[in-house]
């Protein structure tokens, strides 16, 4: 049975949900079922065959790991990824989000899952006071989190030894293409009339990534993609918490 939990107020939310309307990112329940298959028609159609090759990279990952695995995913908006993770593993799933109208939706479409759990709230603000998960799985969500090291400490503070953090669908630039990166976000920001969205959208650097162990699964940069014909513009990153049980 998925959790319920309070309200919590939010500018971000506020302008967050606006702003997936005006781009077609709201789905009714039966197409937010079928996620991420989507109509051909759709506006959204390529970036969903996008996320389709990152869900299934990952799920493949994961399933070599042969073991039921607890998983968290942050940032899991309507749910469509925890659902499909809760059905490759004998684990649970629990998807975290401040998104608390997509975060309903998420309960109601998939509550015959019962290995699936949502909460409403912040991961940086204990919610999770003591729970420990084997991997944690940020997709397409890093990027609303102002500080890259704080939100990793912070997840690593709720992986078991040895879990990992995923990272991805979301951009990690070099140093310097930050700036022109941050320039084409507010242009696409302003011209569907959300500006202010600019100030709570975060361009992170692969630089931050140094002082923790990780590993690139997938890299858009590599030529051998560029030369398969790969179209996913996003790294797939896997940071170890490098522990033991004492």
């Amino acid at each position: 049975m998925a959790a319920t939990v309070k309200h919590i107020d939010s500018d971000f939310e506020s302008i967050y949900i606006r702003l997936r309307q005006k781009e077609g990112r709201i789905y009714t329940n039966e197409e937010l079922a079928r996620l991420p298959g989507i109509n051909r028609a759709h506006l959204l159609y390529k970036e969903w065959k996008i996320r389709e090759q990152s869900c299934e990279r990952l799920i493949n990952y994961l399933s070599k790991k042969n073991e039921p695995l607890d998983i968290l995913e942050v940032g899991c908006g309507n749910g469509w990824l925890s659902a499909r993770l809760a059905t490759h593993t004998k684990g649970n799933v629990t998807g975290i989000d401040i998104n608390s109208p997509e975060l309903h939706q998420a309960q109601d479409v998939f509550k015959y899952i019962p290995n699936l759990y949502f909460v409403h709230g912040d991961i940086r603000n204990d919610i999770l006071k003591g729970k420990k998960f084997n991997t944690i799985v940020f997709a397409a969500s890093i990027q609303y989190f102002p500080a890259l090291n704080q939100i990793i400490d912070c997840a690593l503070h709720h992986l078991l030894p040895m879990g990992e953090i995923h990272i991805l669908d979301s951009h990690f630039y070099k140093p310097q293409e930050i700036e022109e990166a941050k320039q084409r976000s507010l242009n696409h920001f302003r011209s569907v009339g959300y500006p202010d969205m600019a100030k709570l959208y975060y361009h992170h650097c692969m630089n931050d990534l140094e002082k923790y162990t990780y590993r690139i699964l997938y890299n858009p940069r590599y030529f051998i993609n560029k030369l398969m014909g790969k179209k996913n513009p996003f790294y797939h990153i896997c940071i170890t918490k490098k522990e033991t049980i004492a």
